[in-house]
């Protein structure tokens, strides 16, 4: 071992370069702080959060035609898409739930609707204090969620 290196092992070189540069940080200049609750962060175009199940904005029905592709699509599998055929042959959604608990938001789901059902939103706030919250089932997915909004 040669004298630099002894040198900067007893003085702590090292730690004292590292600890200058953790301050220059500390500047109130440098500092940059969101005031969260009370303004939202601005959110990227192509973010993919909280599901939500369309309706028709005329007669207000879900476009799901429970055709089970989103089902299918997911490769975590937690859809459930449930159905009952009609006097006329025809598929009708009965039940439909997404556990969120476990989806990777990749957006497989959506890409597979035909009918552009299914939506990925911008919406991040879907915290939960417990994993049944995390499940949506039809109802809670066609309200999509309600996030606080905080005031002074």
């Amino acid at each position: 071992m040669d004298w630099k290196d002894f040198f900067r092992k007893i003085f702590l070189i090292d730690l004292i370069k590292g600890l200058r540069l953790t301050f220059s940080y500390q500047r109130p200049d440098a500092i940059y702080t969101e005031q969260y609750p009370l303004e939202r962060p601005p959110v990227a175009e192509r973010y993919r959060g909280a599901p939500r199940l369309n309706n028709h904005p005329e007669s207000g029905e879900t476009l799901c035609i429970a055709c089970n592709l989103c089902s299918i699509a997911c490769p975590e599998n937690l859809i459930v898409v449930g159905w009952a055929r009609t006097e006329d042959r025809k598929k009708r959604l009965t039940t439909f739930t997404y556990d969120l608990s476990r989806c990777m938001f990749c957006g497989l789901c959506e890409d597979a609707c035909p009918v552009d059902a299914l939506e990925l939103t911008q919406d991040f706030e879907i915290a939960n204090y417990s994993r049944e919250g995390m499940i949506w089932d039809r109802q809670a997915l066609e309200e999509g969620p309600k996030p606080a909004r905080y005031t002074r």
